[in-house]
């Protein structure tokens, strides 16, 4: 694949997943004393953040349907929600490591 249809792929996704994580942290209640991290890093920290919460959802889910007070639904969705943010993080990983193996294989 050329270099110019990875970057655009992966600036395609840097955008859709941008827009989704500037939604999500509009909506969330911020810690006092917490500074608003800019740029790359601040963006990962936020999809890694929202991971880590779905993750905990459907864990939280999935003991409620042990217990037997959780409808089965409930549970399916968080878990399916959890499993989706899984693979988009691991898909994001793989396209940052290849466009940065891309970028090494070019001439100086």
């Amino acid at each position: 694949m050329a270099f110019d249809a990875i970057a655009s792929q992966a600036a395609g996704a840097y955008s859709q997943a941008l827009t989704r994580a500037a939604d999500a942290a509009a909506q969330a209640p911020r810690p006092q004393g917490e500074t608003g991290e800019a740029g790359f890093a601040g963006f990962l920290k936020a999809q890694v953040q929202d991971a880590i919460a779905t993750s905990r959802s459907a864990e939280q889910q999935s003991v409620q349907a042990a217990a037997g007070r959780a409808d089965i639904v409930n549970v399916v969705t968080a878990v399916t929600e959890a499993e989706t943010t899984l693979q988009t993080v691991v898909a994001v990983r793989d396209r940052v490591i290849q466009a940065y193996q891309e970028i090494m294989r070019m001439p100086i």
